[in-house]
Parts: C-alpha cells; sequence; structure tokens
C-alpha cells in the first residue's frame, strides 16, 4: 500500500514520510508521557527550561527539536530512552 501510494522505499518522498510517521510517534509518546506524571504543557516546559508553545509543537511533531531537548524532556519526565541503530538489518550493540 505504502508503495503504491507514498513510493517506493529509498525514494525521498518515502523516507520523508517515514521520517514524519516517527517524529508523530516520539511526539505523541512524549505528550503520553507527560500526562502519565500529570503535568501541564507549562509545568514540563518549566522544568526543561522551555515555553509551553515549544512543548506543545514538540507534542504535536518533533520533526524541528533537537536530540539534546528531546532527552531534557524525556529526563524531567523521568523516563527511560533507548535508541536502537540497525544497518543492513542489523542492530549494532555497544559494549
Amino acid at each position: 500500500m505504502k508503495n503504491r501510494y507514498i513510493g517506493k522505499e529509498g525514494i525521498k518522498e518515502r523516507e520523508q514520510y517515514e521520517y514524519e510517521l516517527r517524529m508523530d510517534v516520539l511526539g505523541n509518546m512524549i505528550k503520553k508521557a507527560r500526562q502519565e506524571r500529570n503535568l501541564t504543557q507549562e509545568q514540563l516546559g518549566k522544568l526543561v527550561g522551555v515555553q509551553k508553545a515549544q512543548i506543545s509543537k514538540l507534542e504535536s511533531s518533533a520533526n524541528s527539536a533537537t536530540i539534546d531537548t528531546i532527552i531534557k524532556v524525556f529526563k524531567a519526565l523521568k523516563a527511560d530512552i533507548h535508541f536502537n541503530v540497525t544497518i543492513e538489518n542489523k542492530q549494532l550493540q555497544l559494549t
């Protein structure tokens, strides 16, 4: 379905779609974690050192956020985050 309507893997449109989808998922995770902690966007913003508007933008789409901001948000939420890197279907392990 994706190949037909968005484009095959490896083309620019498909890569952009996949990137935006991941950023939407990340934004939703931030929102859910914030709600689990019973925090408002303003309260979370104060913990992170940013304005409420930036938290709102982050939750609606994380694609304009830096990795540093994302890490600060999850630390403020006392949430663990894990990164996986896969190259040619092989997951990299840190030792």
